[in-house]
């Protein structure tokens, strides 16, 4: 476990020294302070604050449209991760190591996700503005925030898995902006076809199984899917890291 440690120890650093961390940061604060802001507003004001204040209006764009810049930003958090280390050599020396090749995987999820857990925790700012000035309704917030870090997981292991099967960063990063579309904008294309297809198209979709989260609502079904498709895109990413042993 060393390894591990030492992996993840690293990456969490790169983060916070290398300017792609702060701009990325920068990018994810600024999108999510315009999301936010654009929640308070409504052409009825006293009826905006009503809703507002009560958590109704909270987090249906605000939620919504981090989910958009999260398939902007993981991409470019993880590109470097393993396309890095394949253009500059260095990760020969880490398949020679004594660390495993699952621990190189997991360190480096597991790094970009604190990173990610720190931006997200930037933006409890905004909550807690609600609380000390109203008495909002605190599902919709909490689930909220736990379909953010499901979402936000999901994202970061498709960027893992592009980043490990290439060693150009920028094509990493425009093949996980790819799928992440695709897999966002499943649910539009669901309403084209019928039957069969349009359930299967539906349930492959990230968008559906996220709004319910920001809606108050925690279904195990949602809960399940994140960690599946989460975790297959891990083992995915250990698989063709382990097939290089073999070239």
């Amino acid at each position: 476990m060393r390894g591990l440690k030492a992996i993840i120890t690293k990456e969490i650093m790169s983060f916070f020294t290398s300017p792609t961390g702060y701009i990325v940061g920068m990018i994810f604060l600024i999108g999510t302070g315009v999301f936010f802001t654009i929640d308070l507003g409504n052409p009825f004001p006293e009826a905006s604050l009503t809703r507002f204040f009560v958590g109704l209006n909270f987090g249906q764009t605000t939620f919504g449209g981090v989910t958009l810049i999260l398939i902007l930003i993981a991409p470019i958090l993880t590109m470097r991760l393993i396309s890095e280390e394949q253009k500059l050599g260095t990760i020969e020396l880490l398949l020679t190591s004594p660390v495993r090749d699952w621990e190189i995987i997991i360190g480096k999820f597991i790094a970009s996700f604190i990173f990610l857990l720190f931006m997200i925790g930037l933006t409890l700012y905004y909550p807690v503005l609600l609380f000390l000035l109203a008495d909002p309704d605190p599902g919709p917030i909490y689930s909220g925030y736990l379909g953010l870090i499901l979402y936000g997981a999901l994202t970061l292991s498709i960027g893992l898995l592009a980043s490990t099967l290439n060693s150009n960063q920028i094509v990493s990063a425009v093949v996980a902006m790819g799928i992440l579309l695709i897999l966002y904008f499943a649910d539009y294309a669901s309403t084209v076809v019928t039957g069969f297809w349009s359930t299967f198209i539906q349930e492959i979709g990230i968008k559906s199984h996220f709004d319910d989260f920001h809606k108050g609502i925690i279904d195990s079904h949602d809960i399940v899917y994140f960690f599946t498709i989460t975790l297959l895109f891990i083992f995915l990413s250990i698989r063709i890291l382990e097939s290089r042993r073999w070239r």
